[in-house]
């Protein structure tokens, strides 16, 4: 009966260290995707200019954790909670969660109006990308009326100058957008087309309705030429409060175009995913940057700038040297082994960077550089943090 006993005291204390064991582990991992800095503030007042990202970056290792520190729910990320100017953040570090303490007004304090909410990012950063820039199919914008003639038969017209249309309806209003289609989106892992980035010109205003509409230039970005095609003004309201937050499934994919067709961007600067709604992209979600070491830009180094390559024009590509310095008592020309593909597929990746999607497609989205060490480039890759 007593060895009995004892074996039951044994199991018993085995169980209740791998509960605690267990315990420890998801505490440890749950601590350290919400690592709260040791200079974060224990009270912090919202100031106009502040936005979420940055608030979260006052508190968090990881900024996009953010929903564990408010201890929201899906719900309440997709509907986050108002935080305005005035607003006094208390950090609660014995639990590890934040939440906005009431402040009693004494008699006599006038109150600022606070009825603008804190926003996600800053406003300017994307706001002509919020409603402008999109993603469209092959025919979408074939369909849409079109710029068929320019007043005095200009070239080119701009913010003033008139032009005439086909295909406008009364239905849909005066106010009117100008696009006209830009490049391909294409996949770089499946060389599959995304859809095309419709580039913004410019509005204008009808002043006179019929089977060729007058159209008054409003504003424009470039130049504006015939063939250039209108959309109806969205009525759609732009979203900047949003909660920053990870993927909650898997998702890899790539930058595959640049604003104003740039090779290189950096922070604060939009960039095109190869992923989108229909993969699980939601506004809101950060992902990380990586580079890859065998991406394209090595690709456009050891390839021929402009035809073939060498002296004779063969095919032969040319070889990329790593860059080195030449001591002073060395050869002008140092001997070294070249570095081919499959020494370039071995190098490991590199993190370097976030980015935050703000509007989606279906296929692709559009993202701003939250945070880089490096210039962002084409083909590199996103994942989730």
């Amino acid at each position: 009966m007593k060895n009995k006993i004892i074996s039951l005291l044994v199991v018993a204390s085995a169980a209740l260290w791998v509960a605690c064991t267990g315990m420890a582990a998801a505490q440890g991992q749950s601590s350290s995707d919400t690592t709260i800095k040791a200079d974060a503030p224990d009270r912090y007042t919202v100031q106009r200019g502040d936005t979420l990202w940055g608030i979260s970056g006052r508190y968090l290792e990881k900024p996009w954790n953010w929903p564990k520190l408010w201890d929201m729910n899906r719900e309440q990320v997709r509907n986050p909670h108002r935080i305005y100017p005035g607003d006094v953040l208390v950090l609660d570090r014995t639990t590890g969660q934040l939440r906005v303490d009431s402040v009693k007004l004494s008699p006599g304090v006038r109150r600022e109006d606070i009825s603008q909410a804190v926003p996600t990012i800053e406003p300017g950063a994307i706001s002509a990308f919020v409603s402008r820039p999109m993603v469209v199919s092959e025919t979408e914008l074939e369909n849409s009326p079109r710029i068929m003639a320019t007043e005095e038969n200009r070239v080119a017209v701009g913010a003033g100058n008139m032009a005439f249309a086909k295909g406008l309806s009364k239905e849909k209003g005066v106010a009117w957008q100008i696009y006209r289609r830009g490049e391909k989106l294409v996949n770089p892992d499946t060389g599959e087309t995304l859809g095309y980035l419709a580039l913004y010109l410019g509005e204008a205003r009808v002043r006179q309705f019929g089977e060729v509409s007058r159209l008054e230039i409003m504003s424009s970005t470039q130049e504006i030429y015939t063939d250039d095609r209108l959309l109806p003004v969205g009525k759609e309201v732009p979203q900047f409060a949003y909660v920053p937050r990870a993927p909650t499934t898997k998702i890899q994919g790539r930058v595959i175009a640049l604003n104003h067709n740039i090779w290189e961007t950096g922070k604060y600067f939009v960039v095109s995913l190869s992923k989108g709604a229909k993969d699980g992209l939601e506004v809101g979600h950060v992902l990380a940057l990586h580079r890859s070491q065998n991406a394209a830009r090595y690709n456009l180094r050891t390839s021929p700038l402009y035809g073939r390559a060498g002296p004779t024009g063969d095919e032969t590509r040319r070889t990329y040297y790593e860059s080195r310095l030449t001591p002073r008592d060395g050869p002008v020309y140092p001997v070294t082994s070249p570095l081919d593909d499959s020494e370039l597929a071995n190098l490991p990746d590199e993190t370097y960077g976030l980015v935050m999607v703000f509007r989606t497609f279906d296929r692709a989205s559009f993202a701003l550089v939250m945070d880089s060490k490096r210039p962002v480039a084409i083909s590199d890759i996103v994942t989730t943090p």
